[in-house]
């Protein structure tokens, strides 16, 4: 069976390679920025691209790919507006665009969701995300992990916002004791998480004797002009490894087309 998987905000394709590897087929893609763009442009060269997200339609989306739907569809919406390093504007922000990765999961309905973005996105807009997501008839999950988790030698916490489509709206919440359904089981204390000191003092025994890599970038280099585009782009985009096994989960709930509780 080909399992299909449509990338929102693809940045150069960390979400894109990880789907693959869990054997999804990445068939289409949507980029605004020229950097990242040459670079899907050269590792899926086939594959049908959307340069502004307000002009992907389910409509156009069908059009150009002869498919309805999509088993996943997966995205990072742009950060800045969550980000702790800003003014964590969210839905004030103008680069607030996680309403049009709704519209768009809501008029191709894939069979799961996997929304990426940064730790800050739950003081901001997690909550609406969520709710969005159950109105759409989605049962959803957060995971907040550091990429040094899966090995990397730098924090780089994601957080992700997984959806499986159940058929029925609704908000998920434990009646008896939050009848106001503010709370959701799967995110009860997610919110209060100490990013600094998580797992224990993991990071502080661990973390790598060189300057500025708490991202992965060595300090002297970020700030070069001659390799902004490349920084930029490393900088928005995921380590693969971070989402492969959330991929590979999801695989598993398409493929049985049962729930489950890896997440």
């Amino acid at each position: 069976m080909k399992l299909t998987h449509l990338s929102l905000f693809s940045g150069i394709g960390g979400l894109d390679l990880a789907a693959e590897w869990a054997g999804f087929e990445t068939v289409g893609q949507c980029e605004w920025a020229d950097y990242p763009t040459k670079v899907l442009e050269k590792h899926w060269p086939d594959v049908p691209r959307w340069r502004d997200i307000k002009t992907l339609t389910g409509g156009d989306f069908y059009k150009r790919t002869g498919l309805h739907t999509v088993d996943v569809i997966s995205g990072g919406f742009p950060c800045q507006p969550h980000s702790l390093a800003g003014k964590r504007a969210g839905k004030k922000d103008e680069r607030h665009l996680w309403p049009e990765y709704i519209r768009v999961v809501r008029e191709i309905r894939p069979r799961a969701v996997v929304a990426e973005n940064v730790p800050g996105l739950l003081y901001t807009i997690h909550g609406a995300v969520c709710s969005d997501l159950e109105k759409a008839g989605y049962k959803v999950w957060t995971l907040c992990v550091p990429a040094y988790a899966v090995g990397a030698h730098h924090e780089r916490y994601r957080v992700a916002v997984i959806a499986i489509y159940q058929g029925e709206s609704g908000l998920q919440a434990y009646t008896s004791t939050d009848p106001a359904r503010v709370l959701r089981k799967t995110r009860e204390y997610i919110g209060v998480w100490n990013w600094d000191n998580l797992p224990g003092a993991y990071w502080a025994v661990h973390k790598p004797p060189v300057f500025g890599m708490a991202h992965g970038i060595p300090g002297g280099v970020d700030g070069r002009v001659k390799f902004k585009s490349q920084m930029t782009a490393l900088g928005n985009a995921v380590v693969p490894q971070q989402f492969y096994p959330i991929f590979k989960a999801l695989k598993d709930v398409v493929e049985h087309e049962t729930l489950c509780t890896k997440f």
